[in-house]
């Protein structure tokens, strides 16, 4: 096998799952900060609407994460049938995405109005 097409071959497993790791530490802060939006909403001094616009906007933009995840699902599904093609399997074992993993449809919610 051509070195130059192995060593293409590891950057870019190691490229895509970096890209996937930032993708879940995206959805986690969001989590983090959509929890922590809603404790601070439960104080008893706070008007209990306070804050609604804002968390509609960020669960709009958990929406998009998941579906940038989702999307990266597919890129790294497409990179591993190229790898099998062009590069074999290099004495691992190549990465195996189920279907209904990248066949998601994520519901678009309605845009926001400013």
């Amino acid at each position: 096998m051509n070195e130059r097409i192995l060593a293409d071959a590891h950057q870019l497993k190691k490229l895509i799952r970096e890209a996937e790791a930032i993708a879940d530490e995206s959805i986690i802060a969001m989590a983090r900060l959509k929890q922590a939006m809603l404790a601070a909403r439960q104080n008893p001094e706070v008007e209990v609407h306070t804050g609604q616009r804002a968390l509609m906007r960020l669960t709009e933009a958990e929406s998009q994460a998941m579906a940038m995840s989702t999307n990266l699902l597919r890129v790294h599904d497409e990179l591993s049938k190229v790898a099998r093609v062009h590069a074999g399997v290099d004495g691992g074992r190549p990465t195996v995405i189920p279907t209904e993993a990248v066949d998601l449809k994520i519901p678009h919610s309605h845009s926001l109005a400013a």
